[in-house]
């Protein structure tokens, strides 16, 4: 398989960050969240999740802070309109998070947790998602920090996220 990003995630974490896909400037530069243009970075630190402000080149440093990453889909590559529907492997997601077993996974967008879900984008609610699989991490999905998904920018379910983690350390 050829992994655009790779995945960073070990046993003992207390969050994954899981996207749909890379994005192009992502792949191109193999660092999660790169676009200038995403919040993603400037959310984790003004919520709390990061003790400063990271760059994108420095996403293997969170795993010493309890955070990783993945994608839903490891080989496809863009906007989340761009990536083709066999590329995306829900099993394979499941299997590594049940592998792994951090203490939460947070969707960094409604595409990516339709795609897990099996539900349209328009059914999936921001924030806490009811518990329905038993010996799996707490689920939340947070509002895109892409600068093509600005309208529906919400900060608050990252503050619910990084509350939540605040209030469940161990």
């Amino acid at each position: 398989m050829n992994e655009r990003l790779p995945d960073q995630l070990r046993e003992g974490l207390a969050l994954v960050f899981v996207g749909t896909a890379a994005g192009h400037r992502s792949a191109a530069e193999g660092a999660y969240y790169a676009h200038p243009g995403n919040r993603f970075w400037r959310t984790l630190h003004e919520v709390g999740l990061t003790p400063r402000l990271f760059a994108p080149h420095e996403f293997p440093k969170l795993a010493g802070l309890g955070i990783g990453f993945t994608d839903m889909s490891k080989i496809g590559a863009g906007m989340d309109h761009e990536i083709a529907p066999e590329h995306f492997d829900r099993t394979l997601f499941e299997t590594k998070m049940r592998r792994f077993r951090p203490r939460a996974i947070a969707f960094t967008s409604k595409k990516a947790a339709s795609v897990w879900l099996g539900q349209p984008t328009g059914k999936i609610a921001l924030g806490r998602q009811a518990r329905t699989l038993p010996d799996f991490p707490e689920v939340f999905v947070l509002c895109s920090p892409s600068g093509a998904a600005t309208r529906y920018w919400d900060i608050g379910p990252w503050r619910e996220l990084a509350d939540w983690l605040g209030r469940t350390k161990t």
